[in-house]
């Protein structure tokens, strides 16, 4: 069973920066594709970023482009998600996931699910 386990999350105020990693592991997985969504109350969940683990092609939603920033580490079997200039608008639980296979980062589905860090952005 692949498990995949989201730190990093917290508090930080307006415009501050965090950094959230996920560690992959469980049977010997390599991961097509992996990416970080988040769920705030009351909303969907949003897919945040998305990167292809064979290039590190990614994908980025609009409404963190430029601001945030997704990056993979293949010997490690870890995933990064660097975020800067934080808005209480981007106050969520944040799921790291993983994907065996996965055809297009925008939209395909995920296989396996980290359990959730959450970040609290304050003003």
């Amino acid at each position: 069973q692949v498990q995949l386990v989201e730190s990093g999350g917290g508090l930080v105020q307006a415009g501050g920066s965090l950094r959230l990693s996920c560690a992959a592991s469980g049977r010997t997985f390599v991961p097509y594709a992996m990416g970080w969504f988040r769920q705030a109350p009351g909303k969907e969940r949003e897919r945040v970023a998305a990167i292809r683990w064979s290039d590190g092609y990614t994908y980025d939603a609009e409404s963190v482009k430029g601001r945030f920033s997704i990056s993979r580490d293949n010997a490690k079997n870890t995933v990064s998600l660097q975020m800067n200039s934080l808005k209480p608008e981007d106050t969520a639980i944040y799921y790291c996931a993983a994907a065996t296979m996965i055809i297009d980062l925008a939209r395909g589905p995920m296989d396996f699910w980290g359990k959730g860090t959450l970040v609290t952005v304050f003003s």
